[in-house]
């Protein structure tokens, strides 16, 4: 059990029966009164977020995220599979709880599968991929005053935007999180 006044950033904790991760929080003591904690905290599995106020008494679980490393599979159009390695189940999620998650994975990459009590809420992917450029349009000459860039399609279909000496063919490595460009390979 955790009380309100061991709040931290990033923390998991049940509340009325839902899982939420501390966003902020803020030890407040007014003049007159009692000393409070403000916090924002989302909801990890709808990704809503709320303020809530605690005394600093109040005491919650916390909650147990599990990672495990999974391999994706492929898509059929409406579920996305994945697998575990080592025993080789497979798990099946819709693309509502997929989200972009997957926009830079290609099939049989190794992703991050988050869950609480054995219910896989999302998917994680890699933070850095290596991505083939398979469309992308010529850089122009003289377009090159101040860091330029274009729009090129790496092989998972994702757009990212690139300097004009990136060609097609060219591997990149990219930043998951961001979808930003960092360098070719």
């Amino acid at each position: 059990m955790i009380s309100a006044g061991d709040f931290k950033n990033g923390l998991t904790v049940e509340i009325e029966g839902n899982v939420m991760q501390i966003v902020e929080f803020q030890h407040v003591k007014p003049g007159k009164g009692a000393a409070f904690v403000r916090t924002k905290l989302k909801n990890i599995k709808s990704g809503g977020v709320v303020e809530k106020s605690f005394r600093p008494t109040e005491k919650f679980p916390q909650a147990r995220i599990e990672r495990k490393e999974m391999q994706y599979l492929y898509n059929d159009g409406d579920l996305y599979y994945f697998m575990d390695t080592e025993t080789y189940d497979q798990i099946g999620m819709a693309e509502d709880q997929i989200g972009d998650s997957l926009k830079f994975v290609r099939e049989n990459d190794m992703v991050t599968m988050i869950s609480h009590n054995g219910d896989v809420f999302a998917v994680e992917p890699p933070m850095f991929v290596e991505l083939e450029v398979t469309e992308c349009e010529p850089g122009e000459k003289g377009n090159t005053a101040t860091g330029a860039t274009k729009p090129c399609t790496v092989e998972t279909g994702a757009v990212v935007y690139v300097p004009l000496f990136v060609n097609l063919g060219d591997k990149l490595k990219i930043d998951t999180r961001t979808g930003e460009y960092l360098s070719r390979v």
